[in-house]
């Protein structure tokens, strides 16, 4: 990990927010915390994947817990926004290491239809035993004291969810990137453009002053540092995608020709088939070792 930076509570009962950048897939993970009860969130934790071997480590996520500890914070959940495509979740490592509760998007359960089929795994992919809490839009619960109210956000993918957190926060994952960025990707299956101009447009009406974070940043042209916050007022005004009021059919085009021009993340057809379980490992085989199963020629 080579970046991380602290933005301090705006006042009593707000969240104070460390992003921990990971620079291998440009994927944020976050620590949100409630100062006034010392207790934190875990929010799209990573565990260490190369590709190439196939080789995982917990690295990225114990720098974090080593930080909560060092700031006094109780970790009390473990959220994920969406099933990632580009890293591997650190959630069900986190709950065994941790004791603590995970969560993310009831829509999963049909994200795991699909890729049930994709995998030719009718019996795979259980979530609901892989996690504890599976919220609906609309589902409320809290950081401490800290209120915490849960948003579907489709496109990305048919059941990514947003958190907004105690009315200054809104965590929004592959929604938005960085306002000279663009917006994420809306080609993955069940995901689709429209649902996801609708989506987009639900964030853009959270009070302008809400602070967004994002799930990934990859710098610009312009910019080579990597950044993760803006404000629902720079994105309305900004965002070279949706800003300035960009109508849904224009957003349908400019959407649909950048994903054409995106290839696949080199890591989605090795996670997918663990994240849907929360990031849990495959079972062990009978000679003591894991293994995944890709398909060929799907995509």
């Amino acid at each position: 990990m080579t970046l991380s930076r602290t933005r301090q509570s705006r006042g009593t009962g707000l969240p104070q927010i460390t992003g921990f950048y990971d620079d291998d897939t440009g994927s944020i993970q976050y620590l949100v915390a409630n100062l006034d009860t010392c207790q934190a969130a875990l929010m799209d934790t990573v565990l260490s994947f190369d590709p190439k071997g196939a080789a995982i480590n917990s690295d990225s996520v114990e720098e974090i817990l080593d930080f909560a500890k060092s700031e006094g914070l109780e970790i009390t959940w473990i959220l994920d926004t969406h099933p990632h495509a580009d890293h591997l979740i650190a959630s069900s490592y986190l709950k065994k290491r941790l004791g603590k509760p995970n969560a993310i998007g009831a829509k999963v359960l049909k994200i795991a239809e699909l890729w049930r089929d994709l995998y030719n795994m009718p019996d795979a992919f259980d979530p609901t035993t892989a996690l504890d809490h599976l919220f609906e839009d609309g589902d409320s619960f809290q950081i401490g004291s800290l209120p915490v109210k849960v948003m579907l956000s489709p496109g990305h993918t048919l059941g990514s969810i947003t958190y907004v957190v105690g009315d200054d926060a809104a965590f929004v994952h592959d929604t938005f990137m960085q306002p000279d960025a663009e917006t994420a990707c809306a080609d993955f299956p069940g995901g689709t453009a429209v649902d996801f101009f609708g989506s987009l447009q639900d964030i853009l009406s959270l009070p302008e002053d809400t602070r967004l974070f994002v799930g990934h940043d990859y710098g610009s042209e312009y910019r080579k540092t990597p950044t993760w916050e803006s404000t629902v007022a720079e994105q309305r005004h900004h965002n070279i995608h949706v800003g300035g009021g960009t109508g849904e059919a224009d957003y349908i085009d400019l959407q649909g020709a950048r994903d054409k021009a995106l290839s696949l993340p080199d890591r989605m057809l090795h996670v997918l088939q663990m994240n849907l379980r929360a990031g849990a490992l495959p079972p062990s085989e009978d000679d003591d070792h894991r293994y995944l199963k890709i398909p060929l020629n799907r995509f």
